[in-house]
């Protein structure tokens, strides 16, 4: 029976790995990465009402209500689809951050999705729900998945993988925002452009080797968000001097995240990041599976 109210978490990704193989003639990137979701999650909760349409709000005054917003898109497309009658209120509880290379957006998207599959007894398997994902976004489909996958394409094409050794996470956020479009737009691909070793990543994931893959993590879209934001790297040196077996930015940036093996270690370097960087956002958090 289909329900009058319900609430999702929708936790962020990082990147284990992120290369850029090339661009398609419809100006879209050819990627291959490891994705992994994390413990850090945004909070909607979706009612429906006797009105009309899809009314968003949130705990921050600076995100779109409107169809600029995600989440109203992926709403309005299984209203649309489906016809269903009556309108829904999502109120969105931000927390994770805003433009920073975790998928906030997209994953907020994804669990409206699941969301309403279930509130609206939609029977959408998986599957179904990431093939009307994509349309929205090309991160979506896996924040549907979750866990550890491989995806290439644009990044709609997703295949599981060998799960991410147990580990803790320490994600650090610097007071800066990027924009993805710019940094994939003065991304320069030649003979000289930084590709990580996404296929040695994925062998020693299967062995369980943390320290081998955090040997290999890279993301090639580092090198132009550092040009314009060198605390990205600064961020890298004190995680790694902190204790963490890796590094690396997530995404298109700016969040940069460490892997430790120990989670004192990564408590006692957050408390450290805070103090060090400025109005940065510091998280230990764990892995999603």
């Amino acid at each position: 029976m289909a329900s009058e109210s319900t609430w999702i978490n929708a936790p962020a990704k990082i990147n284990i790995g992120l290369d850029v193989l090339g661009t398609r003639e419809d100006g879209y990137h050819e990627v291959k990465m490891i994705m992994q979701t994390i413990r850090l999650f945004d909070r909607l909760t979706l009612t429906k009402k006797n009105y009309p349409g899809v009314r968003l709000m949130t705990n921050l005054k600076f995100l779109p209500t409107d169809e600029n917003n995600l989440v109203v898109k992926a709403a309005k497309s299984l209203i649309k689809e489906f016809n269903l009658t009556g309108g829904l209120q999502i109120q969105l509880e931000k927390r994770i951050p805003v433009a920073a290379g975790l998928a906030g957006g997209s994953t907020d998207a994804a669990s409206t999705m699941l969301a309403m599959n279930s509130m609206y007894d939609l029977g959408l398997k998986h599957s179904q729900l990431m093939k009307r994902a994509v349309k929205l976004g090309a991160d979506i489909p896996y924040c549907i998945l979750k866990g550890t996958a491989l995806a290439e394409g644009i990044g709609e094409k997703l295949s599981t993988v060998p799960k991410f050794p147990n580990c803790t996470i320490l994600i650090v956020k610097p007071a800066i925002h990027v924009s993805t479009k710019k940094v994939y737009e003065a991304l320069e691909l030649n003979e000289n452009t930084y590709h990580p070793d996404i296929d040695g990543m994925l062998a020693a994931m299967k062995e369980s080797d943390l320290k081998g893959v955090c040997e290999l993590m890279g993301n090639t879209l580092e090198s132009v968000v550092v040009a314009e934001h060198p605390e990205i790297t600064q961020i890298k040196e004190f995680l790694l001097e902190s204790g963490a077996l890796g590094a690396v930015m997530s995404g298109s940036g700016p969040t940069v995240f460490g892997v430790f093996d120990n989670n004192d270690k990564a408590t006692l370097a957050k408390a450290a990041a805070l103090e060090k960087f400025d109005k940065a956002f510091a998280f230990v958090t764990s892995l999603y599976r």
